[in-house]
């Protein structure tokens, strides 16, 4: 495994993020794919055998019980806390990001993962709802009381970013040190001015769905799979466009097949050519850890960086909240994807 920094917080991390949206109790209003506490616990076993010490979970993925499988898992292997970088998001809650709502919403995800501090908490949208100084207090002070180690942020406007940063600055308040961005080859749009943004910052970068909701991970677009034939935010993320997309999965399965390789290693390879820090990478299964850690060994060379990014072309933006008054798009452009 190979280690980097998370940003300026100077927390390391491994250079494979696990996520956690796999585990939980599945839910036919949420996610049907979701894995039970035994498979989460060896998926969990592997991933801290082969090197990985960064879990992302949320509050709200399988309502809650994602957070607490996590956390049984970790008891159960008998895990050292100072070996893993635990991070969890809050937003898609009662109250979004009002100072009331962070303060319970921490308590709550503390006692499921059975900890008492994160290492790493992030605001899982942009709350259009809450005057950005209520929150970005509410924050620093779990900072200052030592239940929260460093804050990060999640898919939102760049111009959203820069303003919550400048009034941590203009408060002395903890700044954001990595982003959660919807970021890998079949969507680019954020290289525009939410990455340079989180440069400006010094912020690391640690993407959700960088095998594209498995459409980067096989040479068909559609697969046999409970979650590919029940999951609608998949669906919305990528389906409106399949006929940019294909182009692309096409040129991935060429240069796996010239490398040798899974098209899920090209996919996370290229990702870390691009400079990323630490892709979340959700595993349903032990093999897929090691496979995702293995691309690690993939070494991209530049005619290859051309000819995945060559058919890339400007899609809508999958991601951010919309604002307000302003209708969400067809296929979940602008809408919540609660990844």
């Amino acid at each position: 495994m190979e280690y980097t920094k998370l940003g300026w917080s100077g927390i390391e991390v491994s250079k494979v993020c696990l996520g956690g949206m796999s585990f939980g109790e599945p839910s036919p209003r949420f996610h049907q794919w979701t894995l039970g506490p035994d498979d989460t616990r060896a998926v969990v076993a592997r991933a801290l055998d082969d090197g990985i010490n960064f879990i992302d979970t949320a509050n709200c993925y399988s309502f809650g019980t994602s957070e607490e499988y996590i956390g049984r898992a970790l008891r159960d292997l008998g895990v050292d806390r100072s070996r893993v970088v635990l991070a969890s998001k809050v937003y898609f809650n009662e109250g979004n990001l009002s100072a009331a709502a962070i303060e319970r919403e921490i308590d709550g995800t503390l006692s499921r993962l059975g900890t008492d501090y994160l290492d790493l908490y992030i605001i899982h949208r942009y709350d259009y709802g809450t005057d950005p100084e209520e929150t970005m207090g509410a924050l620093d002070a779990l900072v200052r009381s030592g239940k929260v180690r460093a804050l990060g942020a999640s898919e939102m406007y760049a111009y959203q970013l820069q303003n919550l940063q400048h009034v941590a600055d203009a408060h002395g308040w903890t700044r954001f040190t990595s982003m959660q961005c919807h970021y890998n080859l079949l969507y680019r749009e954020d290289e525009r001015e939410l990455i340079p943004v989180c440069r400006q910052y010094g912020m690391a970068l640690t993407p959700y769905s960088p095998l594209g909701s498995g459409h980067l991970a096989r040479p068909t677009w559609d697969a046999r799979s409970v979650r590919s034939e029940t999951d609608a935010t998949m669906r919305g993320k990528y389906d409106a466009a399949k006929a940019q997309d294909l182009p692309i999965v096409e040129r991935v399965a060429e240069v796996a097949a010239e490398h040798g390789v899974p098209m899920a290693q090209v996919a996370l390879a290229w990702l870390w050519a691009r400079g990323v820090e630490s892709p979340i990478v959700g595993c349903s299964r032990p093999s897929r850890v090691d496979d995702a850690c293995a691309a690690l060994a993939l070494e991209l060379t530049a005619d290859d960086m051309e000819r995945l990014e060559g058919p890339y072309t400007a899609h809508e933006l999958v991601g951010p909240l919309a604002r307000p008054g302003e209708k969400a798009l067809a296929g979940g452009v602008l809408a919540s994807d609660l990844s």
